[in-house]
């Protein structure tokens, strides 16, 4: 899980800095912004002290009709060791009291312009993304016809080489050898490369390649969500491999499972080819088109007519 702190965020939306400028190194756990209106009116049993704390107008306007030594109380209260920055929307002016408290607290106080609402948004999308548990795979990720496709094996079985292939085919190389991946949501997993490896591509006996450079800009993406792993393995003639596709194998990363098919590697195999097919075949499969279902139906009836 990465890191973020109090000045990172000042300087990703450009807030302007009010006050408690010691706490900028404030680290930020959670991606949940509070709207502190209950602490406002006094209520602070169960005040979310480890989050970003939002005060818009309804806030603010509120907190300008109670007594002046509420007022105090109230800020002390909302400055917390655990604070980690709080920060007031459409450009309002801060008041005094909490300019007092988050000095006393070294609590970071900000402005914004934006409305409220909309900096919220913008807020979690972000916390969400860097805050997200993070996991690195050993494999190739390419974005082929729109789906994210993780290609994975063991060292030296051509998953390189396959990616390159699909690349020539037009489709999109996201990472090589390493991806980092995030669990942005519920079953929502998001490849993109380490950026000292972006773009680059290593093929046994040519070395490193820039694929932006041979191919131009079309030919890579900086992140693509992940629906499908497909495993290459050296073609084992003790194994028994699935031949009608009925059985869906699963890998877990992170929390989220997804659907993995296991291709055998032989001489003579195209597997970009097979690549393409199995990635055609799973989006249809999540239409509701199952050619493997629809052939055993099929099979079932002719058995079930023969023995009338």
């Amino acid at each position: 899980m990465g890191q973020v702190t109090a000045k990172q965020v000042m300087d990703i939306f450009e807030l302007d800095l009010v006050s408690g400028q010691e706490g900028l190194g404030r680290h930020i756990a959670i991606s949940d912004i509070s709207r502190p209106g209950l602490e406002m009116a006094g209520y602070f049993t169960h005040y979310p002290a480890n989050r970003i704390q939002l005060l818009g107008k309804t806030e603010l306007s509120f907190f300008a009709l109670l007594e002046a030594q509420e007022r105090i109380e109230r800020m002390l209260k909302l400055c917390t060791d655990e604070t980690p920055a709080i920060i007031v929307s459409h450009d309002m002016e801060v008041p005094a009291e909490l300019i007092d408290a988050s000095s006393k607290r070294h609590v970071p106080v900000f402005t914004t312009k934006m409305s409220t609402t909309r900096f919220s948004s913008l807020l979690t999308n972000f916390l969400e993304s860097q805050l997200a548990p993070t996991t690195a795979v050993h494999g190739v990720l390419v974005d082929i016809y729109g789906v994210g496709v993780l290609i994975t094996g063991k060292s030296g079985v051509g998953k390189s080489e396959t990616a390159l292939e699909l690349v020539k085919k037009g489709h999109r190389l996201v990472a090589d050898d390493c991806v980092e991946i995030h669990q942005e949501g519920e079953n929502t997993l998001v490849g993109h490369p380490p950026k000292l490896i972006e773009h680059l591509l290593e093929i046994r006996g040519v070395g490193i390649i820039d694929i932006m450079t041979l191919f131009g800009a079309s030919a890579v993406r900086t992140f693509k969500r992940i629906s499908l792993v497909i495993d290459l393995e050296l073609w084992d003639p003790d194994k028994t491999y699935d031949r009608l596709g009925l059985e869906e194998e699963k890998m877990r990363i992170i929390d989220t499972d997804l659907t993995k098919l296991t291709i055998p590697v032989r001489p003579g195999r195209n597997l970009s080819v097979i690549i393409e097919v199995a990635t055609m075949n799973h989006r249809l499969k999540r239409m509701g088109v199952n050619a493997a279902e629809e052939f055993s139906k099929r099979l079932d009836s002719v058995i079930a007519q023969d023995t009338i």
